[in-house]
């Protein structure tokens, strides 16, 4: 069976509720919707960011998100699956990302978002620079041991 999916990569923010909507319209076997919303924050003290930049490697970021998405589907038994991704500058409190799957129960959908987001904040091809709210250099964000780990856990 087919499963509707689908992956966008756009610099436009996105409505969750439209998107939730549009994921389960028509489909009554689906008995749980899974979320992620990722939202830029804006840190503390020197760690403080007044806005970031989101850029991308256009039509490879749709692509291996697509794989990734494709092996979430292999994996658990899912009913629906929405990923989300902007580019462009956000600021705090604007949306990032959205990661919605949509399962008969909830286990498999709450797995394949956790496996869908662990892979977009390690592997998936998006690079972040943060302006600092202190006025001070704009720096590239660095990848993070954690986001590696949590990754690499998929692979076992």
């Amino acid at each position: 069976m087919t499963i509707p999916v689908t992956i966008r990569v756009q610099e436009d923010d996105f409505d969750v509720a439209k998107e939730t909507a549009a994921l389960i319209a028509g489909r009554p076997e689906i008995g749980a919707i899974v979320s992620f919303i990722g939202v830029c924050r804006s840190g503390e003290g020197d760690a403080a960011i007044s806005e970031m930049t989101l850029e991308h490697y256009p039509g490879m970021a749709e692509e291996e998100i697509a794989r990734h998405a494709n092996d979430a589907i292999e994996r658990w038994p899912l009913n629906g699956l929405t990923v989300i991704h902007r580019y462009g500058r956000v600021v705090p409190g604007d949306n990032i990302v959205l990661v919605l799957a949509a399962s008969v129960h909830r286990e498999a959908a709450f797995v394949a978002v956790e496996f869908l987001m662990d892979y977009l904040k390690s592997n998936a091809p998006f690079w972040k620079s943060e302006k600092r709210a202190d006025g001070s250099q704009e720096q590239w964000v660095e990848a993070r041991k954690s986001d590696d780990d949590a990754a690499a856990r998929w692979k076992e």
